[in-house]
């Protein structure tokens, strides 16, 4: 292959806007914070775009990721900007859900992010204290005519060192973690964090078996055309499990595909910063085979695997995942990347590869009288989650119904696996 990053032989070969807005008054400063809603991404693209560059802030609140969003989905997105004079302090970008009894406004495209932290200026900008007022009165005001409850997912109470401007919020902890692997400058510094011999160990033995079929190409989508390839595998790589599991395809949706081609295809134009597209193609007698993906998105040092799949039918036993993520931790280590984020979710095979665990909280807020009902009701569903995976055998009980009522041709609304 030509955009081939590292090659395996043969064992035979050599090795706009509408706005609305209210003001806060502060105890700290004589000019007030406006917090105003726009409906109209444009109409805060500059500002936005300059909280982007703060590398506190979520590549999943980014412009461009909320962009191929509202591009591939039709719900309603409005954007919360709070300000003092000139200057942005922060932006919220929401999408109402309207369900049957309640509204809510959440993060956009918060079932496919590893990461929440919205987007705020340096954390000197603006005191905890005083967020926590505008929080709870400017934006629980403005919002009281689009949503009946707030709830900001996934944020982090300390991230990279720093506490979060959002950790002064009452939260509950999110029923899972994410996981990370600092990366040192090269593969064998990083190696010695984990248990490198074993690690190195269990490359080896990838290879050879993968050598007995012929070899394989290591690659990245460097042209669209390749990109929309590898994913187009990849969702037939996930539903084939899902289906072998009996669990629902989060990716089945024809929104959340167009999104995430939206993704890799803008991702191209802005160096594979947004979705880059990872895997290991086989050589020789299976010629083209894709074994493993990884699709991973990048910001600054900051790197964030949004999902994987293997081949199951075909080497299954040579870990291709593995191999495939040792792979790129290994080029991304000559490549500046200081941080390979895993994402969300608890598994063996991040806990094998990761050194930090990062606990997540889910922030509730109530706008209206029937959103107090709605929280309560939140709450309460997301304890029972976290008692029910904290525990193997509820866990276990819970997922054998969820097999035994999926069917399909009607596949549920979410999944535990991503």
């Amino acid at each position: 292959m030509t955009n081939a990053c590292f090659t395996l032989t043969s064992l035979n070969d050599p090795l706009p806007s509408d706005r609305v807005s209210t003001q806060c008054s502060t105890a700290q400063d004589a000019e007030k914070t406006t917090v105003s809603i726009h409906t109209d991404m444009g109409a805060v693209e500059t500002e936005w775009r300059v909280l982007d560059e703060n590398g506190q802030n979520s590549l999943h609140q980014s412009f461009d990721w909320c962009a191929a969003w509202q591009k591939t989905h039709e719900s309603q997105t409005l954007f919360v900007r709070g300000a003092r004079g000139r200057r942005t302090l922060f932006i919220l970008p929401l999408e109402i859900d309207r369900g049957r009894l309640f509204r809510t406004a959440r993060l956009i495209g918060s079932d496919h992010s590893n990461l929440n932290t919205g987007l705020f200026a340096d954390e000197d900008a603006m005191p905890p204290t005083e967020l926590v007022s505008v929080l709870t009165c400017g934006v629980k005001r403005q919002l009281r005519g689009f949503a009946d409850i707030v709830t900001l997912d996934k944020t982090p109470e300390t991230w990279r060192g720093k506490v979060h401007p959002l950790a002064a919020l009452p939260a509950l902890q999110n029923a899972d973690s994410s996981f990370q692997l600092p990366l040192l400058g090269n593969i064998e510094r990083t190696l010695a964090q984990l248990n490198a011999k074993r690690r190195r160990r269990k490359m080896r033995i990838s290879e050879r078996r993968l050598a007995a079929l012929g070899g394989y190409d290591y690659v990245v989508a460097r042209e669209t055309s390749e990109a929309r390839a590898l994913l187009d595998t990849f969702f037939q790589q996930k539903a084939a499990r899902f289906e072998a599991h009996g669990l629902p395809d989060v990716f089945q949706d024809t929104d959340t595909r167009a999104f995430f081609h939206q993704l890799a295809k803008s991702g191209q134009a802005a160096d594979g910063k947004l979705l880059e597209l990872n895997a290991l193609r086989l050589k020789d007698e299976h010629e083209g085979r894709v074994l493993a993906i990884a699709g991973l998105s990048r910001k600054g040092d900051h790197v964030i695997c949004q999902f994987g799949s293997i081949d199951e039918e075909v080497a299954a036993n040579s870990s291709p995942g593995e191999l495939l993520f040792y792979r790129i931790i290994e080029r991304l280590c000559s490549e500046g990347v200081a941080l390979f984020d895993f994402g969300i979710g608890d598994q063996p095979y991040k806990r094998s590869w990761c050194t930090i665990e990062t606990s997540l909280r889910d922030i509730v807020l109530p706008v209206t009288l029937r959103g107090h009902l709605a929280a309560n009701l939140h709450r309460a569903a997301m304890l029972t989650k976290r008692m029910i995976k904290a525990n193997k055998a509820s866990y276990a009980f819970v997922q054998r119904l969820r097999q035994r009522r999926q069917s399909p041709l009607k596949p549920a609304a979410a999944a535990e696996e991503h």
